[in-house]
């Protein structure tokens, strides 16, 4: 089996400088601006969940939230109350998750194994072949889990017995350390293989179709990594994602037709609404694009090297966790400063999501904090 090297996406930055030493310097965060606040919001409730080390994500499912911290506690939380559903300490650091359907959940440990939870009692684990840090998709009574090797396996899910594994042959010999893009779309497994938006039959493993999105740039494989990130944002067939550090595109996955793609540094997921995508930038620019060709229409620079998360689309607004423990709500419609909030001064770790009427961010230090917002 063809080894991969995974690199964080600081070692890929660096890739493209002439000299960069073991602690390259940032530039310093873009002080926030004054603004007047245009709706109120309050804190509901809060939970100490335990450090988020890695990119661990949220599970959302109608007005309850699956959580894990990266020491193995996981949670279920009723999202108006904070009320814990139930929960359960694992026995070995998470490393990937939290994937799951509302009922059954699933993570991968350190050890490469992944876990099947449900009612707070682990039913199974199954070893993988080599470590991921994609959350596994829990979706049919199956769990699919993606690994570092490009390969994509289904299990069951009552038992963990592997139904199918598919590898995919690309050349590329450089991983991100980063949540991948792993989705289901109607009865259509959606992957991010290297570049390439991949669809699979979840029953038989076989490919349907592909679609490139990512274009490789650069003289070496540093430079040419072109993962797909995880968040995508989705509307119906549509579905937008972001390779890293070339593009954000658009796909109609009901036809594998490719409806634009247009350049763009970064390395986060994106947000969507109706008519607008929404990205962060490289350099933390928020920028917004048409969804319809992709032209940008609004771009804010008032959070510049601030660190900021995947953006969320809620109410009038785009949301935004940064580095220092900030969430900033900026408009849709032009991208002013709406309204800000602070946690406990550590960065989000995540990001932010909603559960049921209930916006719920989580900080590095595993802080859970729940608002309304009036």
């Amino acid at each position: 089996m063809k080894q991969r090297l995974i690199l964080s996406a600081l070692t890929v930055a660096c890739a493209g400088l002439v000299a960069c030493s073991s602690t390259p310097s940032k530039p310093e965060p873009t002080a926030l601006s004054t603004f007047k606040a245009e709706f109120a919001i309050a804190p509901s409730w809060s939970l100490s969940l335990g450090e988020i080390a890695g990119p661990l994500a949220a599970s959302v499912h109608s007005n309850r939230v699956a959580l894990t911290s990266s020491a193995g506690r996981v949670v279920l939380l009723d999202g108006d109350k904070g009320q814990v559903l139930w929960q359960v300490q694992l026995d070995a650091p998470v490393q990937a998750g939290l994937g799951g359907d509302g009922q059954r959940f699933a993570a991968v440990n350190v050890r490469n194994e992944v876990l099947a939870l449900e009612a707070g009692k682990v039913l199974w684990k199954h070893a993988l072949p080599a470590s991921t840090l994609t959350a596994p998709l829990v979706a049919g009574g199956r769990v699919f889990v993606m690994t570092s090797d490009r390969a994509v396996t289904a299990l069951d899910g009552a038992s963990g017995r592997e139904l199918w594994r598919y590898e995919h042959r690309g050349s590329d010999a450089l991983v991100l350390r980063q949540a991948g893009l792993l989705m289901a779309v109607g009865n259509t497994l959606i992957a991010g293989l290297g570049g390439r938006m991949v669809a699979i039959d979840p029953d038989q493993g076989r490919v349907q179709w592909e679609v490139a999105v990512g274009s490789m740039r650069g003289t070496n494989e540093v430079e040419r990594l072109v993962d797909l990130v995880n968040p995508p944002a989705r509307d119906g067939q549509t579905v937008c994602v972001r390779a890293f550090q070339s593009a954000v595109a658009c796909v109609d996955t009901a036809t594998a037709r490719p409806l634009w793609s247009k350049p763009m540094q970064g390395h986060q997921g994106l947000g969507m609404d109706d008519t607008q995508v929404f990205a962060v930038e490289g350099d933390d620019k928020v920028q917004a694009l048409a969804r319809a060709d992709g032209q940008p229409t609004w771009t804010h620079e008032g959070l510049r090297f601030r660190g900021l998360t995947a953006p969320l689309v809620l109410g009038r607004s785009v949301v935004v966790g940064d580095a220092q423990g900030y969430v900033h709500f900026l408009s849709r419609k032009d991208g002013h400063v709406l309204q800000r909030l602070s946690t406990d001064g550590s960065a989000i770790a995540m990001a932010p999501v909603v559960v049921g009427q209930t916006l719920v961010v989580v900080t590095r230090q595993g802080q859970v904090r729940a608002f309304n917002a009036q």
